[in-house]
């Protein structure tokens, strides 16, 4: 991976972690789209709402198994994203696989997220 983007995974991920709004307003696209573990679609707007809101808490949240590939001033970067986590008080621990879709853009501003995708890890049964 290269330097930027693991400088912007590791900001990223301590964002996430500490709930950080204004962080992460620099580190997603205006058109910032997720698509939740259960399929819900949130904008930028709802998914810093639940930081904004003390909704979503993290004890813990970590960003490994990073796997990046790169196209021109795009790339893709599939992880597993763990948390120890609350939202609205009910426990939202879990392992998730995580699909990121960055872009880079021009002058200063470096790579910036403009999507996600998570599917939780389920336990796969031994054969």
């Amino acid at each position: 991976m290269d330097a930027q983007l693991a400088e912007f995974a590791a900001r990223w991920a301590a964002a996430e972690l500490a709930g950080d709004v204004q962080a992460l307003e620099t580190l997603l696209t205006e058109d910032f789209r997720a698509v939740g573990p259960r399929g819900y679609v949130h904008d930028k707007d709802a998914w810093l709402r639940r930081y904004r809101e003390d909704l979503l808490l993290h004890d813990w949240f970590d960003w490994a198994e990073v796997e990046v590939r790169e196209y021109g001033s795009t790339a893709i970067a599939i992880g597993r994203q763990s948390q120890q986590s609350t939202y609205n008080g009910l426990d939202m621990d879990g392992e998730f696989r995580m699909t990121q879709f960055l872009t880079r853009c021009e002058g200063e501003c470096g790579w910036r997220l403009a999507g996600v995708h998570l599917s939780p890890i389920a336990e796969v049964p031994a054969a």
